[in-house]
Parts: structure tokens; sequence; C-alpha cells
């Protein structure tokens, strides 16, 4: 029997049912409700009575600090109303199937670990663009969620120490795609509410516009940094980048060569025997929330 499976993100919910082959039917996606948790719980199950008699669970990926084991959602990030709730027997009660749930960073490095891109990975890590930062990583070969769930999350990381109470200064912010728009809107002057998304921003990137490849080129060189801080941590050997805009070829190509002249700046401090990762993009591209939540629900 297919599981019915979500990858809830700040923007959209993404859905489909999928099945033991991760065959995917059903696909589409609706706007995050970001108002109540009422409201968010009532999406979720109107998509879910549509394809119920072909389902027989709800496999979930969310943002925050979740609990696999018993649904719970310590930190919900973007998701507040998420913050300290039980949200997998919630829904269970409401839905009257199983529920699992995971953090959105750790189902994509799941995904990528058992079936994808990071595949043999000793120590491994996912960076997940979206409106914040997913991160999850990989160490002995097993994903890891700490004592509290919270291990692997990039997003409260600082990217400045002396900036450290400006929300503009994490990894969530500054690393992700809204921290992208949000450095081209201030190169180019644009009101920070003006509608730029992803898709306009790479059309001007290929289309030569300087103002966006330089907001690529100062975006992708803050990721690589903190790719490396990561890297000096953990000894990463491959980091996979994912998320909606790592369908973008330039922006790999950017990032590969921002962290290539990052470890061959002399005047950096990058003892020799330091390793450098590879970097590569999710075998499963944005869809690997979904496949890791569904692998999550199997486990």
């Amino acid at each position: 029997m297919a599981r019915m499976v979500f990858d809830v993100g700040g923007t959209a919910i993404k859905y489909s049912v999928m099945d033991e082959t991760l065959k995917r039917r059903h696909s589409g996606e609706v706007p995050t409700p970001l108002d109540t948790q009422e409201h968010f719980f009532a999406v979720i199950e109107e998509i879910y009575r549509r394809y119920e008699a072909e389902t027989d669970g709800i496999a979930m990926s969310l943002p925050g600090f979740i609990n696999t084991e018993t649904g719970y959602c310590s930190g919900g990030g973007y998701l507040k109303f998420n913050h300290r709730r039980s949200i997998a027997p919630e829904l269970s009660a409401i839905c009257g199937c199983p529920v699992k749930i995971a953090n959105d960073g750790k189902c994509a490095a799941l995904a990528e670990l058992q079936l994808g891109s990071l595949r043999g990975c000793r120590n491994a890590g996912v960076y997940i663009f979206g409106t914040g930062v997913g991160g999850g990583v990989i160490v002995d070969g097993k994903v890891i969620s700490g004592v509290h769930g919270t291990a692997g999350e990039y997003s409260f990381m600082r990217v400045q120490y002396d900036k450290w109470e400006d929300p503009e200064n994490t990894v969530g912010i500054a690393c992700s795609t809204t921290g992208l728009l949000n450095r081209y809107k201030r190169l180019r002057g644009i009101a920070e509410e003006e509608g730029i998304d992803g898709r306009l921003f790479f059309e001007r990137v290929n289309g030569g516009e300087p103002e966006a490849a330089e907001a690529l080129r100062g975006f992708s060189r803050v990721v690589a940094k903190h790719i490396a801080d990561l890297t000096i941590l953990l000894d990463m050997e491959r980091i996979a980048v994912g998320g909606g805009i790592s369908a973008q070829p330039v922006l790999l190509e950017t990032l590969k060569r921002e962290l290539d002249d990052l470890y061959a700046d002399s005047g950096l401090y990058f003892d020799p025997g330091l390793p450098k990762p590879e970097l590569v993009r999710c075998r499963f591209g944005s869809e690997a929330n979904q496949v890791g939540a569904y692998l999550y629900y199997e486990a």
C-alpha cells in the first residue's frame, strides 16, 4: 500500500501518493498556512481525504526539531504554531491513520544516503535551499539527530559572530533562497516586498545581468565559507545541495568555484591537510524531502 507523503516548507506544501518503488502520483502543492495550527491541520486533512482510499498512512517532512519516534515537535522553525506540539499523534487522531514525521533536512539526508548522491559516504551532509536552509548531517554512515533532535540544524548558526543578534546574520536567512533574493534586491535598490522569485532571478543570471551575477557570487561565497566550517568540524566527504534553486546548473557551478577559490586563497589559514568536500546535486533534487519522509515511515 502507498503512503500519503507531505513536504511542508515555509512557502508551500508539496504532496504526493508514493509507493514502495518511490513512484509518485497525484502530486501537487498548495501554499503553507502560516496563521494557525487549526488551518494547517485542515489543509493536510483535506488533501489526505482525496486519496485516503489509496493509502494507509501519512509520512511528513517538517521544519523544526522533531522526535521521529514520538512525533513531538519541540521547535517549529518557520511554523511557530508547531512549537511544543505532538504533531504526529494529533494528525493521526484527525485523519484516522498512522502518521510519522521527521525533520526536513534529515529526510533529505536519509534519501540521499540510502538511494542518492551520498551513497557510500561515511561523513557527509545535505544543504537544502528554500525559504530557510534545511540541514542534514551524516556521521559514520548514519543520519544523526542528537539528544534533542537538533543535530544538523544549520539554520541557527551565525555567519558573522560580531552580528550575533541580527536574524539576517543566521545561516537560515543569509544562506537561503530568501537571503539570495534579498541580497539581489539590495544591489538593485528594489523594495524587499517586491515580488522577485528564484525563477526570475536565475533568468537574469543566465541572461548576463551584472547585478544578478554579483548577488549569486556573494551569496555563494558565504555558503562556501559555511560548508568549509562544517568540513573542518566534521570531515565531510561530500555535500549534496537541494531545494528548488538547486535545479539551476549555474548555482552548483558558482558554489564549486567559490569553494575552490576559498581553499586556494593563501591569505586564509587552511592547513594543507584539511579536506575539501566534493559538492554535488541531490539525486532527488527538490523531491528529496518527500523520498526521505517515506523512508523514515518505513524505518
